[in-house]
């Protein structure tokens, strides 16, 4: 390479470096007198337009960094001393406190965004609670800001099913705190540069930038609303509950698991859309419960074979496969067999994604879908409400000398189906287990819907209550789990 070709490089490198912030010398000692670099460094400046913020993320950076916080969980969970502990024998032998349940101390790690003035952060579910959400005593709360103030938080919602809670700061001398604005994600475009901001591994807070890589990433398998914000920003443990930031600095979602053999980033990040945040956000100022809206209809995603069989051009949309009589679905007149191809204009394209839709919308509004129905295109209007809680569901922690001892149970109702994610919305189900209880013991799960008790049709918790009364030897028992009835015999001593 001749010598006017090397420098002619080295002149573009040095245009495009200098561009983005970083200054050098160039090699023609006449630009070096025209250009003093340590001036240049002291008189940058921040970009001031569009086209200039494309060139650097400080601007964004500084919008939204003061509002991610820092989380420090300190749990005190149950644990077993022996894994004998069951073992009738080695109680005897051992005595009444062998294997009794001890406590310890666990901490965790993550991050927060403060998404109002008066102190309300927003993190995932995970980060107070864990992956399980059980065994927890008690739990301490400690928030730090990026400024090193720190503030004892106190939990006013969670929400399992997103996998996100809603923290409030305890701020005894009514200060003002940093906070985010919320971004329509719906405007998300794969391409997008974004912002990861969070404290991975606990080394202290961290940008990361990458780029959009799919807006609506169903079938992950973290939470029971499956679709997500796919990004190629480094992603570690210790960022989930952390800020995913546009260019502008607003929240567009809340960092929440990764893709990973090896444990740490390989560029493939998941983050809650900011869109259904707010809803939970939302839902927290408004009394700490979240009531979704509901359809009163089982959905089915529509593969290869039944857009072929449907007249569709190409396999897309939500199935209607079951409708609950004087649901709102039934009483917009949508029937079984029908395609929901968008809602609101928003293109559904599986099941997961119209489930997606139907919880970021408000109670009391209407929603336009547009279906597919004999091969043509239609559109209803569906008016969005609440799941009816009839009957009332009676949770109920079973006590007694039988194999349901330690079960928490409810009566099963739209309302509670759509809680647990179930199709059927009658009869008693299993909330969940106490630890070591002959419930957790003979297999019984959250979800379980009990059938039958010793021939005992269980409609009821009234009915199952009046079925546990009973001393027997040999309980016979129907669960249905999955769909399928699953019928055993547990002899009783």
């Amino acid at each position: 390479m001749s010598r006017a070709v090397r420098l002619a490089a080295v002149a573009v490198i040095v245009a495009f470096t200098s561009a983005a912030g970083v200054y050098f010398a160039a090699p023609d000692s006449a630009q070096s007198q025209r250009t003093d670099p340590r001036k240049a460094l002291l008189e940058r400046q921040v970009p001031q337009d569009r086209e200039q913020i494309r060139l650097s993320f400080a601007p964004a950076v500084k919008k939204a960094q003061p509002a991610v916080v820092n989380i420090y969980v300190r749990q005190r969970r149950r644990v077993q001393r022996s894994p004998l502990f069951d073992d009738p024998f080695f109680r005897r032998f051992f005595g009444r406190d062998f294997g009794i349940p001890r406590r310890r101390a666990q901490r965790s790690l993550g991050s927060g965004v403060l998404v109002s003035a008066d102190g309300l952060v927003v993190t995932n579910y995970h980060v107070i609670r864990g992956r399980d959400g059980r065994g927890t005593d008690n739990i301490d709360i400690k928030v730090s800001l990026a400024d090193g103030r720190e503030y004892q938080a106190e939990v006013i919602l969670e929400d399992k099913q997103t996998d996100l809670a809603v923290l409030r700061l305890q701020n005894d001398d009514a200060e003002e705190f940093p906070h985010i604005r919320f971004a329509d994600s719906d405007q998300l475009e794969v391409g997008d540069l974004v912002l990861a901001i969070g404290n991975p591994f606990g080394v202290g807070q961290t940008v990361t930038s990458g780029i959009v890589s799919a807006t609506a990433r169903t079938r992950v398998g973290i939470t029971d609303y499956q679709f997500f914000i796919q990004t190629d920003a480094a992603i570690n443990p210790g960022n989930s509950g952390g800020a995913l930031v546009d260019t502008d600095g607003r929240l567009v979602g809340i960092n929440t698991a990764i893709f990973t053999r090896s444990g740490g980033s390989q560029g493939i990040g998941f983050a809650i859309p900011s869109n259904m945040v707010r809803v939970v956000v939302e839902s927290a100022l408004q009394g700490g419960r979240v009531r979704r809206p509901w359809l009163g209809v089982s959905l089915q995603t529509v593969t290869s074979e039944l857009a072929e069989g449907f007249g569709l051009p190409r396999p897309r949309g939500a199935l209607i496969a079951d409708i609950m009589p004087d649901s709102p679905a039934a009483e917009a007149g949508l029937e079984e067999g029908d395609v929901v191809l968008r809602i609101d204009g928003q293109q559904v394209r599986d099941a997961e994604a119209l489930r997606y839709r139907i919880a970021t919308k408000g109670l009391g509004e209407t929603a336009e879908f547009e279906i597919w129905r004999n091969g043509a295109r239609r559109t209803v209007r569906v008016d969005l409400q609440p799941p009816p809680e009839n009957p009332p569901r009676k949770t109920t922690k079973l006590t007694g000398d039988h194999p349901f001892a330690g079960a928490t149970v409810e009566n099963l109702s739209p309302a509670v189906a759509q809680e647990l994610r179930m199709r059927e919305t009658s009869g008693v189900v299993v909330r969940e287990t106490e630890s070591y209880s002959p419930a957790r013991r003979v297999g019984l799960r959250p979800g379980d819907v009990i059938v039958e008790i010793n021939g005992a049709r269980i409609e009821r918790v009234r009915d199952l209550e009046r079925a546990v009364q009973t001393r027997a030897r040999i309980w016979r028992l129907a669960i249905q789990r999955n769909g399928e009835v699953l019928r055993t015999a547990i002899r009783w001593s």
